[in-house]
């Protein structure tokens, strides 16, 4: 049985060496035959050379080096497409989730009632505003997703050949990679697992806040129902209201007059139209990515170990992949 370990680097430089060390040592009990793949996303710190000494020291590490930073779930994605194993464990290499957790996710999977073991923190970790933000994200994508995900849900899971085969055959372009990860299905185990806090989180509160509109706007259409909703109850209860004033006026003589009224009116429909409409516009640009049909990320170079030898032999290859990665097509 082959084993790949999966990871993406970005300012990874302090934690490398110690998860190369600490993955291994959870992975060789399990089987020799291991492959280490790191992705590097564009990283501004020298987590690429760190990566590179490995992999010419150890013939088992995989760079794929990406020619910019495209985002923490299209490395992940990229990173899967170059996995080989009949096993694959995906992880951060951040230490926050500890390269250990392979040797209990192994012993689940083992039992043989599951494709996927993935952790799911018990409680979300992090200071009131992380907290609150993310108790926020989720209460959002249950009220308006068309498909709910688990709570506290952390990147590291243990996933076999024909799930990730599933996984990396979605051709979107915009995505969240916890929707994918439902959306291919087979049958996945939660486990309980601590995620450490040894260094700030890269995601602001800016791009949180941007994950969750674009995976509301990538996955759901309860949002467009809602608006559609929303206008039939505005338009009857317009309907209603000139009613009233008509046959208050018929009746009583009293007309509908006040410069305030018309003001307020006029920022509550403006407002409103305005709120449609950026909604359906999120939508259509999403739609125009979609449609455009551009990898999601640029593979500039994989350094495999047969790459080397390769070379040293003066032996011209065809290259395995074309650089250009589209993942899942």
């Amino acid at each position: 049985m082959r084993l790949s370990i999966v990871t993406t680097l970005y300012r990874s430089a302090p934690t490398i060496n110690e998860f190369y060390r600490r993955v291994l040592a959870a992975a060789e009990p399990i089987t020799q035959d291991i492959e280490l793949v790191f992705v590097n996303d564009g990283s501004p710190d020298h987590s690429l050379d760190l990566a590179l000494t490995l992999h010419r020291a150890d013939p088992r590490v995989v760079v794929v080096d990406l020619s910019r930073n495209f985002g923490h779930h299209k490395a992940m994605m990229t990173g899967l497409a170059y996995a080989t194993g009949d096993l694959v464990f995906l992880v951060d290499s951040d230490l926050e989730e500890e390269p250990e957790l392979l040797t209990r996710f192994h012993e689940r999977w083992a039992q043989g009632d599951c494709d996927v073991v993935f952790g799911v923190q018990q409680s979300r970790r992090g200071g009131l505003v992380e907290r609150v933000t993310g108790a926020l994200f989720f209460s959002l994508v249950d009220a308006l997703s068309d498909q709910t995900v688990p709570r506290n849900i952390v990147v590291a899971r243990l996933m076999t050949r024909d799930y990730v085969r599933a996984l990396v055959r979605h051709r979107d372009h915009e995505f969240v990679i916890f929707h994918l990860w439902q959306l291919a299905g087979f049958k996945q185990v939660p486990l309980s697992v601590e995620k450490l806090s040894l260094s700030p989180s890269t995601y602001s509160l800016r791009m949180r806040i941007e994950m969750a509109i674009k995976y509301l706007t990538t996955t759901s259409t309860k949002i467009l129902h809602f608006i559609l909703y929303a206008g039939i109850a505005i338009f009857a209860l317009s309907l209603l209201t000139i009613g009233f004033f008509v046959t208050r006026y018929l009746h009583s003589g009293v007309g509908v007059d006040g410069f305030t009224s018309l003001i307020v009116s006029i920022w509550f429909f403006g407002g409103s139209s305005t709120f449609i409409m950026g909604i359906i516009g999120i939508y259509v640009a999403n739609i125009l990515s979609e449609t455009k049909r551009r990898p999601y990320t640029v593979v500039r170079h994989v350094h495999r170990a047969e790459d080397a030898a390769a070379a040293r032999s003066n032996v011209i290859r065809v290259p395995e992949r074309d650089q250009r990665l589209n993942t899942g097509s």
